[in-house]
């Protein structure tokens, strides 16, 4: 459908006023081009005609993207009520009515999403603790900004999985209204389970870990309890994502790992999510999340990388994208940004890097980049969070060391929901503190598509809607000349 978008060009026209008899015969693109240049030139973005530009600007896909993060607070409070849950007064935490009632809790103390709204003071901190709001203003209860995102992910916990079908259309269609075709979501953690002769095992030196990855997948293959928990998986990706697919949207979805955990509970869950990948057409890859600063996330990284290895071989068809390098400077010990990122790509062999943001701390830094072009790994570029997570910014973010050493990338959100950014947003970051012109920006928005883990076909789909997406884009920008023009 040719969309057009009056308030666009306004701008445009007059923007473009004073160039209404310029020699005739520019493209649409070239028209494009030459708007965005206006607004990106000097030493002063025009931020509100960004703004306006990227919302209307169609976009192909998001690639880093985490489901729980993705949902507003305020969504995730109105599903207290809806799943019997309240939200305890003095921890703002999510509580299920019968354990409040169990645990002696005095009338009053555990709230209905009504009476926390009806609380303003109450209803303003929930939304600061369950997000950063306010965060930058200092509006807000101030831990350590990294503690302050992950943090929230324990608040909304207990209801972030029991409404994905609302969720996902949700989503949708926030995704539709700022012109974004493509979601990859990373969904739901894996299932797993503990196996204690497993961890104590791997904990010893000169263990042959291969033999114990063997043995235990053995063990998971005849597990009942744990393939009926895979399958319960596949069957909720299912019907949670009925009917988001369609003309206009395409979402396919990640499973997870969680590197918190101890090492059988990330291997059962590893192997699961492989297991799921391989299974359906709608899991099309694998990845791992937690803050990579963790002490368990730290000491057992190369172990990590080493499971995937294994995994990998068993299931060579099945895509990573792996977070590696969420690490600054003062965070870990020197000797901890030395080694993430190449190690998930030369061990592990991860087919996309999430953040990446200490690459000039890795010991062979102008090797993984010559590795990531030649190769084709994309690192998944995330302004937002790494700059509230990490507080790496501007130049000192490794972007355009990336970009020097030809290495693709794409520009996404991680968690939207907790940053309360978009895409458009991100891609508004990205425009004004990075010298751009209007061909990168529109190559960062195909690359979304072709650096994704879709099928070949849906691939080849979605690239030919965006092509006709783009030129209504454009010829509603020369429109918007032409106007000028005949007025003139």
């Amino acid at each position: 459908m040719h969309m057009k978008f009056p308030g666009l060009m306004v701008a445009l026209a007059l923007a473009l006023a004073g160039g209404a008899h310029a020699a005739p015969a520019a493209s649409n693109a070239d028209l494009t081009s030459r708007y965005f240049a206006a607004m990106v030139a000097g030493g002063q973005p025009k931020l509100a005609e960004l703004t306006l530009f990227f919302s209307r600007m169609p976009k192909g896909g998001d690639l880093h993207h985490h489901y729980s993060g993705a949902i507003y607070a305020e969504q995730y409070l109105d599903w207290v009520d809806k799943q019997h849950y309240c939200v305890d007064k003095a921890s703002y935490r999510i509580v299920s009515e019968p354990a409040a009632l169990a645990a002696g809790r005095a009338a009053g103390t555990c709230l209905s999403s009504a009476e926390v709204i009806a609380d303003n003071a109450m209803y303003r901190e929930l939304l600061q603790r369950w997000s950063i709001k306010d965060f930058a203003n200092h509006g807000a209860v101030q831990s350590p900004p990294d503690r302050q995102f992950f943090d929230t992910f324990g608040y909304f916990g207990p209801v972030a999985s029991s409404n994905t079908k609302e969720g996902l259309e949700t989503l949708k269609q926030r995704a539709l209204q700022e012109n974004l075709g493509y979601i990859e979501t990373i969904f739901e953690l894996a299932p797993f389970t503990q196996d204690a002769g497993f961890d104590r095992n791997v904990a010893q030196a000169g263990a042959d870990l291969d033999a114990q990855m063997a043995a235990f997948s053995a063990t998971l293959a005849d597990d009942a309890g744990f393939q009926k928990n895979i399958g319960a998986y596949l069957a909720n990706v299912d019907a949670s994502s009925a009917g988001i697919d369609d003309a206009r949207f395409t979402m396919r979805y990640q499973a997870y790992v969680l590197r918190l955990l101890s090492p059988s509970q990330v291997f059962s869950s590893m192997l699961a999510a492989f297991q799921l990948a391989s299974q359906s057409p709608k899991v099309v890859g694998v990845n791992i999340v937690g803050a990579e600063n963790f002490h368990v996330s730290m000491r057992d990284y190369a172990l990590h990388m080493r499971m995937f290895k294994f995994l990998k071989a068993k299931y060579p068809g099945v895509k990573l994208a792996l977070h590696a390098g969420e690490l600054a400077l003062g965070m870990v010990p020197p000797e901890g940004l030395s080694f993430h990122i190449n190690d998930a790509i030369e061990v592990a062999g991860a087919d996309r890097i999430g953040h990446g943001i200490d690459l000039a701390h890795e010991t062979n830094a102008l090797d993984i980049l010559k590795k990531m072009r030649a190769r084709g790994i994309p690192v998944e570029i995330n302004l937002s969070s790494n700059e509230f997570i990490v507080g790496i910014k501007n130049e000192a973010h490794p972007l355009n060391l990336y970009r020097k050493y030809g290495v693709p990338f794409v520009i996404s959100t991680d968690d939207p929901g907790v940053s309360r950014n978009n895409l458009s947003g991100e891609y508004v970051l990205f425009a004004s503190r990075y010298k751009t012109d209007y061909a990168e920006v529109k190559q960062l928005s195909y690359n979304s598509l072709r650096y994704s883990f879709l099928a070949d076909a849906d691939k080849k789909r979605l690239i030919k809607a965006l092509d006709g997406r783009f030129a209504a884009f454009e010829a509603d920008i020369a429109a918007a000349k032409t106007t000028v023009a005949t007025a003139r």
